[in-house]
């Protein structure tokens, strides 16, 4: 149970994080009432005001997050269970159409990294199959023989199909919570991709053992296995920068952790006596099954009374992402509607106060990118029925000065939007390089050069995913359900034909608003560049960003030293390389769950 200073201290930071945050946003505002107050206050002034102040609050929340990673040091003391391991474990995989020889290799790997800590703890495996591909479907039955032959799993590997797949991964993990989780106490939550040590699913199994109050315990899953520009860029910022805003959440979040739906143990009755999750009143996009069904499962144990918390000092854990930004925009237009889909949960009788603040982050999120096009619009507005009309009619605007002196308005909120984004990953490169982690992220040079080169990257792609994102918000408020795609694993390589498909309506777009800024507000159009050109060159840089690229660009520790669950993972995928032989793997039907 946590204490009375633990509270005190998760207290505090929101506090802090709060306050800072709405501070930093109020000054952005009050930029635009200062400037002109001189000659009044007009509605477009309180417009930009206003958007200004909230697009500022997310920026300056998420810094206010680093530093709260970069401050907070000292971790409580972490109850464990130190003697014999007495609950059953079952690690859940669910698949959708996934490539089940690499699937259950990975699940090989694991369960050869269990056994080999010794520990003496029952861990089992379900995988949980929604495939509706028939002849993805009848290779898992191949692959799930060749796994039982191979670790001698009979009895404790398990393995079933749904016909209907019924609440997509989570109507899946409730059914088999609801029909057989009675059999284990802790259920280690997993993704098709996902990758964990032996010695990490023991260790959160011991956690959890010693803290009856803890019904969920969330890792901090690092990516593996980027090839391409795009994917090895944010396989760096998730394990440079990731560690430290992982550790800022979780001084916020407290008691109230969070769940992001892998890589997480939970405990078995307090899942099934609290995570029924409802079905949405309504139709799709809003109504039907809840498709960001993680967080709202997180709020639902907490709501009981049980503890959700993140462990950030947990290695060895493992996950894939995207490794182009088509493959990104995809699963975000997933997520996109899922999460504003929580705007139906925000006012649920008896949720936390914080959960409810979670909510309204997550759709603030998706709703950032509109506000900041909202704000450009409002600003275009602003200089050509306003400014200009009233204090130069007739002039002609060929330079990137602005009427009533605005200039260092402009400035001053760039430098702060700027400084706001970039200042939190320069503080976190010092901090590595002050303690010495840099040393995994190729050195002192290595890994400065690969900050400085991610954020130009970043800067890059940035109105790309904008653009997506705007997209997807607009979607789903006109009322289109995105589905459930399949996520693409392995070579995310894109020819410049597909990035052209998938990218041409931003480049319209970005031409659009540079045509549109010239003619109506011309003082405006080489502020707006920085955010159209990169539209305007949208599908080059879908193309080019999913080039493969040597380790050098985006050095990591893991491309030094291969964990050992990765080599084990390797090691199976070379010896399944070559066909089964029929005794060694005959096609099967379904096991029976224990």
């Amino acid at each position: 149970m946590a204490t009375s200073s633990t509270r005190d201290n998760t207290i505090s930071a929101r506090a802090l994080a709060i306050a800072s945050s709405v501070l930093a946003a109020a000054a952005a505002g009050m930029v635009f009432q200062i400037y002109g107050a001189a000659d009044g206050v007009g509605f477009l002034d309180v417009l930009r005001s206003t958007l200004i102040f909230f697009s500022t609050w997310w920026l300056a929340w998420g810094a206010a997050t680093a530093l709260l990673g970069l401050t907070a040091r000292q971790r409580p003391q972490v109850a464990c269970n130190a003697g014999a391991i007495t609950g059953r474990t079952v690690v859940i995989v669910p698949v959708y159409n996934e490539d089940p020889r690499v699937t259950f290799a990975r699940i090989a790997a694991m369960d050869a990294s269990i056994i080999a800590t010794r520990a003496g703890a029952q861990v089992d495996f379900a995988v949980l199959s929604d495939t509706r591909d028939e002849k993805i479907a009848l290779q898992e039955q191949h692959w799930f023989a060749r796994l039982l032959a191979r670790q001698n799993g009979e009895g404790r590997m398990f393995y079933r199909r749904r016909e209907k797949n019924t609440g997509r991964k989570a109507g899946n993990i409730e059914e088999f919570i609801t029909t057989s989780g009675g059999a284990w106490d802790y259920a280690v939550i997993l993704d098709a991709d996902s990758l964990m040590e032996g010695e990490t699913i023991i260790e959160m199994i011991r956690r959890i053992e010693a803290a009856p109050k803890l019904a969920l315990l969330q890792t901090l899953p690092r990516v593996v296995g980027a090839t391409t520009r795009f994917g090895r860029a944010m396989q760096f910022a998730a394990g440079f920068h990731s560690p430290i805003f992982a550790r800022g959440l979780a001084a916020t979040q407290g008691r109230t952790g969070p769940f992001w739906g892998h890589n997480a143990i939970v405990r078995i009755r307090a899942w099934a006596e609290s995570c029924g999750l409802p079905e949405l009143p309504g139709r799709a996009p809003f109504g039907g099954h809840i498709m960001s069904h993680d967080y709202v499962e997180a709020a639902l144990l907490a709501r009981a009374g049980w503890l959700v918390r993140l462990d950030d000092d947990l290695e060895g854990s493992y996950e894939e992402g995207p490794e182009n930004i088509i493959d990104h925009a995809k699963r975000d237009r997933r997520w996109c509607q899922g999460n504003l889909q929580h705007s139906k949960l925000v006012a649920a009788p008896g949720l936390k106060l914080w959960s409810r603040f979670v909510f309204l982050q997550g759709i603030f999120a998706y709703i950032a990118p509109l506000i900041w096009l909202a704000f450009i619009a409002a600003s275009i507005a602003a200089v050509y029925w306003v400014e200009i009309p009233d204090y130069f009619p007739e002039a002609n605007w060929p330079f990137p000065t602005f009427p009533n002196d605005q200039t260092p308005k402009a400035i001053g909120l760039a430098v702060g939007v700027f400084g706001l984004l970039v200042m939190p990953k320069l503080l976190v490169a010092l901090d590595a390089i002050f303690t010495g982690r840099s040393r995994g992220f190729g050195g002192i040079g290595g890994s400065l050069r690969a900050v400085f080169t991610e954020l130009a990257l970043s800067s890059l792609i940035a109105p790309i995913l904008m653009a997506f994102q705007s997209r997807s918000v607009l979607q789903v408020l006109l009322g289109r359900d995105g589905g459930w795609p399949p996520n693409n694993r392995g070579d995310g390589g894109l020819d410049i034909s597909e990035a052209w498909a998938a990218g041409r309506w931003i480049t319209w777009l970005g031409l659009l608003c540079i045509i549109a800024t010239h003619v109506l507000a011309p003082v405006l159009t080489l502020w707006l560049l920085p955010v159209a050109l990169p539209m305007v060159a949208a599908p080059l840089l879908i193309w080019w960003t999913s080039r493969s690229v040597s380790q050098s660009s985006f050095p990591v520790p893991e491309d030094t030293t291969i964990p050992p669950i990765l080599s084990r993972h390797n090691a199976v995928l070379a010896a399944w390389a070559t066909p089964a032989t029929a005794a060694a793997a005959p096609l099967m039907a379904e096991a029976k769950l224990g």
